[in-house]
């Protein structure tokens, strides 16, 4: 029997993720139009997207769109363990390299610090809570740009990858957003 309640938590969505996945042709288009509608317009903004990985709702349209509307775009790129991330400048078409956990990163590009996150995510709940991969790396990272600045966490996911409840831990940070293939979430009221 397993004690940690988010790795089982995290078993239970990656299943969910990969289902939901096997579908995606019919619902990563309206996930990225409702994604699009909650940042806004791009112009004067920086916004970190992701390269995706395994069974991850893809936000390169997004991406690709708030690039044409004048956003700066960025990619996180891990610097070791137990820091936070950095963000390196993302073009389409910008040649890319292995990074680790086996997303692709630019090979070249300005280090930026983005105003909004799109953030990808294991499994997600009402509240907004995020369940990531374990790694704390957007948790600290976040922690240290709201810190300093106004800044917006997305997350992008799946509907399917909602949960009852996320655990959490002191040091986890909620999302502002979620947005999935059904639209945006603003966070529900805690229950008393």
């Amino acid at each position: 029997m397993n004690d940690d309640p988010k790795a089982a938590a995290r078993t239970a969505a990656f299943a969910a993720r990969k289902a939901a996945h096997a579908e995606a042709a019919t619902k990563t288009a309206p996930a990225n139009a409702h994604l699009l509608a909650a940042i806004g317009p791009g112009q004067g903004r920086i916004v970190s997207g992701y390269m995706p990985i395994r069974t991850e709702l893809s936000p390169l349209p997004a991406m690709e769109a708030l690039h044409a509307d004048g956003a700066r775009l960025c990619v996180p790129v891990i610097i070791g363990k137990g820091q936070p991330l950095r963000f390196r400048e993302w073009t389409p078409g910008c040649t890319l390299v292995d990074g680790p956990f086996g997303a692709r990163i630019p090979e070249h590009g300005d280090w930026l610090i983005p105003d909004t996150l799109i953030v990808p995510l294991v499994a997600f709940d009402a509240r907004l809570n995020r369940l990531g991969y374990g790694g704390g790396f957007y948790d600290r990272t976040l922690e240290g740009l709201r810190a300093s600045a106004a800044t917006r966490a997305i997350g992008f996911a799946y509907a399917a990858q909602e949960l009852p409840q996320v655990p959490l831990e002191p040091t986890d940070q909620p999302l502002d957003t979620l947005v999935t293939e059904n639209g945006a979430l603003a966070p529900a009221a805690a229950s008393d």
